[in-house]
């Protein structure tokens, strides 16, 4: 099954990234089996969808964490990120934004402020996840520690 869901990557054993959900794509995202959403969009960006409602509709677990911007790319929202994926532990989880690149940004901010991977590493980690734009930015993050 193939779901509708722009720059879609699956990492091993549980994680799914990506970019927008749409209502169709979350009708998707339950039939394939993934019981967690960690949506990165903010409001302004769902154009009108709903996405929480329609999670709970379906059952599904969702989480919101707003990445507007450079400036959400703090150690703050990379800590939520951490906590929310330990509640999800091995279960399949999407984590989206727009397009997967603020996802991997704060992929790789985590891998490195919160794993202690060496920065180089966690832009490794951070590309896996989508990361592309906002490599320059991240990169300045991971040099100032």
């Amino acid at each position: 099954m193939s779901l509708p869901i722009p720059n879609l990557l699956f990492l091993a054993p549980s994680h799914y990234v990506g970019g927008y959900v749409s209502p169709e794509a979350l009708q998707a995202v339950k039939a394939h089996g993934i019981t967690h959403v960690i949506d990165m969009l903010p409001e302004h960006e769902h154009g009108g969808f709903d996405e929480a409602a329609m999670a709970a509709d379906l059952g599904l677990y969702y989480a919101h964490l707003p990445i507007v911007g450079g400036h959400d790319l703090n150690r703050g929202n990379a800590e939520v990120l951490d906590r929310l994926l330990a509640e999800v532990g091995d279960t399949p989880v999407l984590v989206h934004c727009m397009s997967g690149n603020r996802v991997g940004a704060l992929f790789a901010l985590r891998a490195h402020w919160l794993h202690g991977e060496a920065p180089e590493q966690a832009l490794e980690t951070g590309r896996r996840y989508g990361l592309t734009k906002l490599e320059p930015l991240v990169r300045q993050l991971l040099a100032a520690g």
